[in-house]
């Protein structure tokens, strides 16, 4: 009988370890959730500002950290970048804004500006002290390298309303680079001369350092202010419309990118310099003391059409010639 409950007992806690068993959960098989696909795109910024904001990106893009993967090219001259943007070699290119404007006239809409990274970045230096106001340019010869560009149309609007006419109150040089007109301007200042010399920024920053006679004599900036309601909106960000179109995803992402590398810059100056001279833009010295003047900013949605909307119209009516021969219709700016 003894053995008969034991075998029972037994039985019992058999079945009740069983049930036990049979309530935990199934272990569910680990799953790896799958790398994020990221868009590839071909993008292009000039050295000097555009790419002095644009250095963190590139920073992040090689760390796997970015939203896209990019793959850079740093340019010199504006016509290497359009050139490949209109080719379809480049999907976004950083290039000045009224060349966009014209890209977009020439391509019949092709090209869609998404956002300004570059305000007023212009001043005229001097190595004596004989100019103090725009009135005082008068019968001066200044030089100059993008003649063509926005820097020749701010001035030339700057000039006309203090009265001065280009030509006949005032005689402009130009050269074919930036860097001439410093190299120039320092050759007739070691002659003796009191050269004027209309440079952007970093090269402002440049030219004094290496020759402290050197200084600026009219911020351009601050002359427009007074001309014009309009904010000087001299760099943008274009984007071939074919790519925003088939990819407005990748689009998102890179303004996101694009505005994250822009307030690193302006917030860490002296490690965003660091890294604008690994990547081959600007030496770390002169980045970081340029950065301050440099003007780097990033306005995209209505806030941007606003601004460059009133930008073209200043340069229409100087030259109509400066944005392509007409302004811009609505759909050449995305704003999201």
């Amino acid at each position: 009988m003894k053995k008969t409950i034991s075998l029972l007992l037994a039985l019992m806690l058999l079945v009740t370890g069983l049930s036990a068993c049979s309530n935990q959960p199934s272990a569910e098989p680990s799953a790896t959730a799958a790398p994020e696909i990221k868009a590839t795109v071909n993008a292009a910024v000039l050295k000097g500002p555009t790419g002095m904001g644009m250095a963190y990106l590139m920073e992040r893009d090689a760390n796997a950290e970015s939203k896209n993967d990019y793959n850079f090219t740093i340019e010199s001259a504006p016509d290497a970048v359009t050139a490949k943007l209109v080719s379809g070699e480049l999907n976004i290119a950083a290039i000045p804004a009224n060349a966009a404007a014209a890209l977009y006239n020439k391509t019949g809409g092709k090209i869609k500006i998404v956002a300004v990274n570059t305000l007023g970045v212009l001043y005229l230096m001097q190595s004596g002290d004989t100019v103090k106001s725009v009135s005082d340019l008068k019968g001066k010869t200044i030089i100059s390298a993008g003649q063509g560009s926005t820097a020749e149309y701010v001035l030339n609007y700057i000039l006309a309303k203090n009265n001065l006419t280009v030509g006949e109150d005032v005689t402009v040089t130009y050269v074919s680079e930036h860097a001439q007109a410093v190299a120039q301007a320092k050759a007739e200042a070691k002659s003796g001369k009191d050269p004027l010399v209309l440079l952007p920024e970093p090269f402002v920053t440049s030219l004094s350092q290496v020759d402290s006679s050197f200084s600026v004599a009219i911020d351009l900036q601050q002359e427009w202010k007074k001309v014009s309601s309009s904010p000087m909106t001299m760099g943008a960000i274009a984007v071939r419309t074919d790519f925003i179109e088939g990819q407005p995803d990748a689009t998102g992402k890179f303004l996101e990118d694009c505005k994250s590398s822009v307030e690193y810059t302006n917030s860490n100056p002296s490690e965003a310099s660091a890294l604008i001279e690994k990547y081959g833009i600007l030496s770390a010295d002169i980045a970081q003391k340029a950065i301050p003047n440099a003007n780097i900013v990033f306005i995209s949605g209505a806030e941007m059409k606003d601004a460059l909307t009133a930008f073209y119209g200043v340069l229409f009516e100087a030259n109509p010639a400066s944005i392509g021969g007409k302004l811009p219709a609505d759909d050449f700016y995305y704003v999201g």
